[in-house]
């Protein structure tokens, strides 16, 4: 019987059970093994009862292909060991996500707005889905549904829980094991036929539940189809992507994730012609997503321009805004440099590096260190003339 305290493999303290079903545990706990220790997850499977072959199988392959992913809003592997022989009880550690599940914020009462749901949910697991999809082969996450989306403190969206995770196609005729939640997971994927698109229709199935507030299975359903227009205030268009999304048949819906984002995209902001003028297109809240070289990731004109506070304070502006490339300011030679490669292009590279909650803030972020430039560098003057003239 494991217990708080206890240490594992000779590294890793446990500290509190977040969770127990059918021979698995989740535990947090912190691995002694660095310094300082860090905090980690811990899930433990025992072999026996309820637990089978096929989950050991599923386990140990959840182990396999973690060991490979390495994306910033998937927890990264640490390990796995079995921890006792004889009971065939094994341990997969990942790295801790400081946050809370969208489950857990539902059960509190959560009343998620269509900008949090669209603007942040959506957009951050279609990245995910769509890094998961690219890989070859591509890797199914299979179980996408609230209890594995965590709302990280940095108020991005995290993928967990691989334990259904597909890396290879079915072969025709192979025997399968039946993965998924019921409500959330298309019927192709109970006959062992996921796809990519699968993934696809539980992430618009969770998205409708977080708008309307109702657990899928009791939404109603007409030829397979969930209907839930009436219970939700969103633009045809949005409604619309939505219901590709849920399509029945995985072939009507949306190819990969990257066409379901790029129609996100079109459904939120479409634009406008008035008066013989075009209403040029906002561009999504994609903050954060992307290299900042990567010229493929749009940014809204309105923060294009001159950084006059990245300009102005080139040693000190990168660290609230991670912008690290910005630390070459403090090599010998390289400030005047730095200074104006930030100042022509600190803001599109502070759109892509970290999240922001709205182009206000991002905005109203920057201003505050154009006030600290004018100050630091109007004390400096001020204390240079100071200077002069008493030499005088």
């Amino acid at each position: 019987m494991l217990q708080a305290e206890q240490i594992l493999n000779e590294r890793y303290q446990l500290k509190r059970k977040l969770g127990q079903n059918s021979g698995r545990q989740t535990w947090l706990a912190e691995d002694i093994g660095v310094s300082p220790p860090e905090s980690v997850i811990v899930k433990l499977l025992v072999f026996g009862g309820e637990v089978q072959w096929d989950d050991l199988k599923l386990f140990e392959r959840e182990a396999q292909i973690l060991k490979q992913l390495n994306h910033p809003r998937i927890p990264k592997y640490r390990d796995y060991f079995s921890i006792d022989e004889r009971t065939l009880c094994f341990a997969l550690v990942q790295d801790y996500i400081p946050g809370i599940s969208i489950k857990e914020k539902l059960n509190q009462g959560k009343h998620f707005t269509e900008d949090e749901i669209v603007y942040i949910i959506a957009v951050d697991v279609l990245a995910i889905l769509e890094f998961l999809h690219q890989l070859n082969p591509a890797v199914l996450h299979r179980d996408i549904k609230p209890s594995n989306l965590i709302w990280g403190e940095d108020d991005r969206i995290y993928l967990v829980d691989f334990g259904a995770v597909q890396d290879r196609v079915a072969r025709e005729g192979a025997t399968f094991t039946v993965v998924g939640t019921y409500g959330y997971a298309p019927m192709e994927q109970f006959s062992g036929r996921a796809v990519p698109a699968s993934d696809l229709y539980a992430l618009g199935v969770t998205l409708i539940h977080l708008l309307t507030g109702i657990a899928p299975i009791d939404l109603p359903q007409r030829n397979l189809r969930i209907c839930f227009e009436e219970q939700v205030t969103l633009s045809p268009r949005v409604v619309n992507w939505l219901k590709t999304l849920t399509e029945p048949a995985p072939e009507q819906r949306f190819k990969s994730a990257a066409q379901a984002l790029s129609a996100l995209e079109s459904a939120l902001t479409p634009s406008i012609t008035k008066d013989n003028s075009t209403i040029e297109r906002q561009v999504l809240n994609n903050s954060g997503h992307g290299n900042i070289l990567d010229s493929a990731v749009p940014v809204p004109n309105e923060i294009k321009g001159w950084n006059w506070g990245a300009f102005l304070m080139p040693w000190f502006w990168p660290f609230t805004n991670q912008v690290w490339i910005g630390l070459f300011s403090y090599v010998p030679n390289c400030q005047l440099i730095m200074a104006l490669a930030l100042g022509a292009k600190g803001n599109e590279w502070a759109w892509k590096s970290r999240r922001w909650r709205s182009i206000e803030q991002f905005k109203a972020h920057q201003r505050r260190w154009v006030v600290a430039g004018m100050c630091f560098w109007g004390s400096l003057s001020a204390m240079g003339i100071f200077t002069l003239l008493q030499a005088l």
